[in-house]
C-alpha cells in the first residue's frame, strides 16, 4: 500500500508547489515588471495622488455637473456585477429604460442615446460612445456655467479609438478633466 500511496502524495505535493505557488509567483512577477499599471488594477489618481477609481470599472456620478455613465444592473458593485437579464418583452425593462430616459433627457437634444439607457453585459462598463458623452454637454455646461465649446473640447480630448472597435470615452477620465477646470467641483 505504501508503495502506491507515497508516490501519489509526493506527486500531489510537488504539483501543488508548482501550480499553486511557483507558477502564480512567476506570473505575478512578470506582470509587475512588464505591465505594472495593468497588474495593479489600472488605477486612476487625482492631482493629490489619491486613488479615484479604475480605468476598467465604472462608478456612479450623480448630479447635473457630471457626465453620467451607463446604468448598472448591479448598482456599480463589482461583487454582483452582471447584466439585468431582462428580455426585450419584459415590462420591467421598458419601465427601467423609461425612467432612465426621463432622468437623462435634455430639452431640444432629441432622443437619449442608447448608451445612457441600457446596461452593459457586466454592468460595469466605464466607457460611453462619443455621441452619448456629447449628448450630456449642454446639461453640464449649464450646470457649471461653462461655454458648451469648452465641455465639447474635453469630450474630444478624452475620446480614444481602441485597437478594435468604435471610439469610446472613459467617464471617470472625462469627469477628472472636467474637475480640473477652474469652475469644477471635486470628484466624489
Amino acid at each position: 500500500m505504501s508503495t502506491l500511496l507515497r508516490p501519489a502524495v509526493s506527486l500531489i505535493v510537488l504539483m501543488t508547489l508548482i501550480t499553486g505557488v511557483a507558477y502564480p509567483l512567476v506570473v505575478t512577477a512578470v506582470a509587475q515588471v512588464a505591465f505594472p499599471d495593468q497588474a495593479n488594477g489600472s488605477l486612476v489618481y487625482d492631482d493629490q495622488e489619491k486613488v479615484r477609481g479604475s480605468e476598467l470599472i465604472a462608478q456612479n456620478f450623480t448630479g447635473e455637473q457630471w457626465f453620467h455613465p451607463r446604468p448598472s444592473a448591479a448598482a456599480y458593485a463589482t461583487v454582483a456585477s452582471g447584466a439585468s437579464n431582462l428580455s426585450p418583452s419584459n415590462p420591467a425593462l421598458a419601465t427601467r429604460i423609461g425612467e432612465e430616459a426621463g432622468k437623462e433627457q435634455v430639452d431640444d437634444q432629441g432622443p437619449v442615446p442608447l448608451n445612457l439607457l441600457t446596461t452593459s453585459a457586466s454592468g460595469l462598463d466605464p466607457h460611453l460612445s462619443p455621441a452619448a458623452a456629447q449628448y450630456q454637454v449642454a446639461r453640464i455646461a449649464a450646470a457649471r456655467n461653462l461655454p458648451r465649446e469648452t465641455v465639447q473640447r474635453l469630450v474630444l480630448a478624452n475620446t480614444y479609438s481602441p485597437l478594435i472597435g468604435a471610439p469610446v470615452v472613459n467617464v471617470l477620465a472625462l469627469n477628472q478633466s472636467l474637475d480640473r477646470l477652474p469652475s469644477g467641483k471635486s470628484v466624489n
